[in-house]
């Protein structure tokens, strides 16, 4: 079987609520290897003795898609899907449930604030934390949101990265909208899904709407409001990028994929393993693009590091960019390879910074938190450095 037609055949078999069969199939592809021709429901299965691909580091339950057949799939077969992809070397890291019970101070400083809110759409609901700074609120200040990747919870989330700790330096309000088990089994930003890719439509709504809350019961300075995030998170972090961009000044993608880089469950697992095809990118709106910073670590298993280099492509087209390449390590950490493009006037408009060795993980994080990499740089530091250069262009 050519490898068009296998994609287009585990497409069928995903929409036919065959996902175990469907991302076999991909496996095969992914592994240069040919592919049964498809059988039958009634007949012998084609595929069976191969364990599955997943979605990501713990995304793989689907619950809801934009294909209706899809989401009336079993779940118990999604259950059998986890339960056989998550001990799968290399897709799967420790999860956040399985940590000791996280302490207030590993989430805020003291002398601060983190608050629960909930947001409410025709798209749904979602809760979000609010880290509130101790000083400086008799102006307007920066908003930071931060989307979590699979499996996580703002408090996790807030812990690992310790972005409350460095907004208290620099008097920044951060927000952390939380996925519902409801909307994906796993938490996980339904990044892949067409219809939450769009500007008004499902979780970009949703999360553009905890950013205009939070902006209207709080002093924010509306021109310097960013948003990022790590996997799942981060990618969803792209689509809002690309569909608010009258809304966030710098975006921050750590482990993540650029936008559109897939629309459905089959192309999620091909962009995941080997990069976003071209035919699979959303079109992207008329005039600059946000300002960006990318972490990526190149020995990433979960999300093939190339997804950093195409989202630079993505925002480079039709931008007259000056580029340069610093190299740096970390003492006792990882070696890394930072490029800039900056703007004719020196200004810089997007950061790549490629960690040598670096997993799946947020680089220089705190373990108190899931998925982190403490050996650095310090991808919390250099974001907020990233995010503060910047502002919304006068209206």
């Amino acid at each position: 079987m050519l490898r068009q037609d296998m994609v287009g055949e585990a497409t069928r078999l995903t929409r036919a609520g065959r996902l175990v069969e469907a991302t076999t199939l991909l496996q095969r592809m992914l592994r240069g290897e040919s592919a049964p021709e498809p059988t039958s429901r009634t007949g012998q299965p084609a595929l069976i003795g191969q364990e599955p691909s997943i979605i990501d580091a713990k995304a793989n339950a689907v619950e809801e898609n934009n294909s209706p057949d899809l989401a009336r799939a079993e779940p118990r077969m999604l259950r059998e899907l986890l339960d056989r992809t998550k001990q799968r070397r290399g897709f799967c890291l420790r999860a956040a449930t399985e940590r000791k019970r996280l302490s207030t101070s590993d989430i805020v400083p003291d002398g601060t604030r983190f608050i629960e809110g909930t947001y409410s759409n025709a798209a749904g609901s979602r809760a979000y934390k609010l880290f509130i700074p101790s000083r400086d609120q008799d102006r307007p200040l920066p908003l930071i949101v931060m989307l979590h990747g699979c499996t996580q919870s703002p408090d996790d989330f807030a812990a690992g990265t310790r972005m409350n700790f460095i907004a208290e330096e620099k008097s920044c309000f951060v927000v952390y909208p939380a996925q519902r088990s409801e909307a994906n089994h796993a938490k996980c930003w339904n990044w892949f899904r067409a219809a939450d890719q769009q500007r008004g439509r499902g979780e970009p709504s949703l999360i553009a709407g905890i950013t205009r809350q939070v902006m209207r019961d709080f002093p924010i300075d509306p021109d310097r409001v960013y948003v990022g995030g790590l996997s799942a998170g981060a990618a969803a972090a792209a689509i809002m990028g690309n569909t608010y961009k009258d809304l966030y000044a710098a975006i921050g993608v750590h482990s993540g994929l650029a936008c559109g880089a897939a629309i459905d469950l089959p192309s999620a697992l091909v962009a995941m393993r080997q990069g976003g095809g071209s035919s699979h990118r959303v079109t992207l709106g008329d005039g600059p693009r946000v300002p960006t910073i990318l972490f990526h670590g190149d020995c990433d298993t979960i999300v093939h590091p190339s997804n950093g280099d195409q989202i630079l492509e993505q925002s480079v087209r039709a931008m007259g960019l000056l580029k340069r390449v610093d190299r740096g390590q970390v003492p006792g950490g990882h070696a890394y390879t930072r490029t800039i493009l900056s703007d004719a006037s020196g200004r810089g408009r997007l950061e790549h910074w490629n960690i040598h060795g670096a997993g799946h993980a947020w680089s220089g994080g705190n373990p108190a938190g899931s998925y982190t990499d403490p050996k650095g740089p310090d991808a919390t530091r250099e974001m907020l450095r990233f995010y503060l250069e910047h502002s919304l262009p006068q209206r």
